[in-house]
């Protein structure tokens, strides 16, 4: 019996890596096979190591010849070997290998699995760090159908043997979590960093599917990677697939929107199609390789106290049925958000917003926690070829302010003055006169108390869609109040 002492505390008691690999190796019904590429057998060492694996490991390989792994697993359109289509390819080869070799009649109890990774390391120059795709494919009853996990990681570390036994790491907790804590995904997602500290590995994309998993929104998921930490930014389609940010942005010309979106309004629409007419207007701006993003900040989520994700799948349902691609991130400047695309595009930028924000970002108070203050700011937010594009508003007294009249600090005018000279700021001038009194707050309040009238002021389709599926309609009078504005 363990001894405990007055004062002590509490503390998570982590299996080991190789009590985690132990526990798999002496389930005599979990058999499967290990494909990894790109960063060695580094997975399927923990396994043979903990002892035991003769009953667990069907077959271990590394197809690292590109030749080679094209006979096995057949050639992408793309022609690429680091890729989700390669994951999944891998994935439902070798389980249907399994189940080739292996006959259900001698075996009526085996629960098969394939665990396969595609992955690149850091370079030579050590100017790409690395990044790849992990899943796994397995069952938990032995007539059931297949389960999957797949997600998408970046390397943080710079060398590559740390990066190939960091991705040894992942691996093991991924296929432990999966047998043995698939009833609480949530927390399984933290799991998955067991022995593994956030400066290691970033997690930017995971998808849950199969019977064990059908109540399992991968949206929420999302969500809880940018919650938990483990990244900055996480993206979904329109149809609420989870999708990798670094595939939608590379090489494209980007329009952003910020707001809440809670829920989205005539406003918001109208921003974006005329800022988007505008935009597509700009020198070296392709229509066809440019994307709009919705962007919605995790302070925004938490600007009533703790994150309700009920409120937030709400609003991402709304802005996915107008066929909106919807970036959720941890970026509270924009200068941050910028940051952001730009790791993924040298094209074009632009920023769609309303007066009160722009007047926010000449605040210099949101930039005291860096060394060169709003100076240091506004060079990574306007050293790209960044355009803002100013949707204008009405005051307390009536009065339309746009980028002429709104007010900064007096510090800021001249600041201000050099940006909108230069043609950083310009003004959205075609706008729909008629629903510049439309605030979401208000149509909130609106819906919470029932009042008649709220349906004109969103985009056609969107009421219905909160009538049937009842979507902010459980509102307190707490969760109404005006968010804090966040630049």
């Amino acid at each position: 019996m363990d001894i405990t002492l007055k004062g002590d505390k509490k503390i998570d008691d982590i299996p080991s890596l190789k009590t985690k690999a132990l526990r798999i190796n002496l389930n005599e019904n979990i058999y499967g096979t290990f494909a990894e590429i790109g960063a060695g057998q580094e997975t399927v060492r923990h396994f043979f190591r903990a002892g035991g694996a003769s009953g667990t490991i069907a077959k271990a390989m590394s197809a690292y010849d590109k030749s080679f792994s094209d006979a096995v697993y057949g050639v992408e359109k793309d022609g690429r070997y680091v890729t989700e289509a390669r994951l999944l390819k891998m994935l439902k080869y070798e389980i249907s290998l399994i189940e080739e070799r292996i006959t259900r009649d001698k075996h009526p109890n085996k629960m098969f699995f394939s665990f396969a990774n595609t992955v690149t390391t850091i370079d030579f120059a050590k100017q790409f760090k690395g990044h790849g795709w992990v899943g796994l494919r397995y069952q938990v009853e032995p007539d059931q159908d297949y389960n999957e996990i797949t997600l998408h990681l970046r390397f943080k570390e710079t060398d590559a043997r740390l990066q190939q036994e960091t991705l040894g790491v992942l691996g093991t907790n991924l296929i432990y979590g999966a047998f043995y804590k698939y009833n609480e995904p949530k927390k399984l997602l933290r799991y998955l960093y067991d022995h593994l500290d956030k400066d290691q590995i970033e997690i930017d994309t995971i998808n849950f599917s199969g019977p064990i998993f059908e109540n399992v929104d991968n949206r929420l998921m999302s969500l809880q990677l940018v919650k938990n930490g483990m990244t900055d930014a996480v993206m979904f389609d329109p149809d609420g697939n989870n999708v990798l940010p670094a595939r939608v942005l590379y090489k494209k010309n980007i329009l952003a929107l910020r707001g809440s979106y809670r829920p989205v309004t005539k406003v918001n629409m109208d921003m974006f199609h005329k800022s988007y007419d505008m935009f597509i207007k700009e020198n070296k701006v392709d229509e066809n390789n440019t994307k709009v993003i919705f962007e919605i900040t995790l302070s925004n989520l938490r600007a009533q106290g703790e994150i309700d994700e009920q409120d937030f799948l709400d609003r991402a349902k709304l802005l996915c049925s107008l066929g909106q691609t919807v970036l959720i991130s941890n970026f509270q400047e924009y200068y941050k958000l910028v940051e952001y695309f730009s790791q993924y595009t040298k094209n074009r930028m632009g920023l769609a917003m309303g007066v009160n924000n722009l007047v926010d970002i000449f605040d210099e108070k949101y930039y005291r926690h860096l060394s060169g203050g709003i100076l240091e700011a506004f060079g990574k937010l306007f050293f790209k070829d960044l355009r803002v594009y100013l949707y204008p508003m009405t005051n307390e007294n009536g009065l339309l302010m746009d980028s002429e009249n709104l007010k900064v600090h007096p510090r800021m005018k001249e600041l201000y003055k050099f940006f909108k000279y230069n043609g950083k700021v310009v003004d959205i001038t075609d706008y729909d006169q008629t629903i510049l009194s439309v605030f979401s707050r208000e149509v909130l309040r609106m819906i919470a108390n029932n009042e008649p009238g709220w349906e004109t002021m969103l985009p056609e389709g969107v009421s219905n869609l909160i009538k049937q599926k009842c979507l902010f309609s459980c509102v307190s009078d707490q969760s109404v109040e005006e968010p804090k504005k966040i630049n």
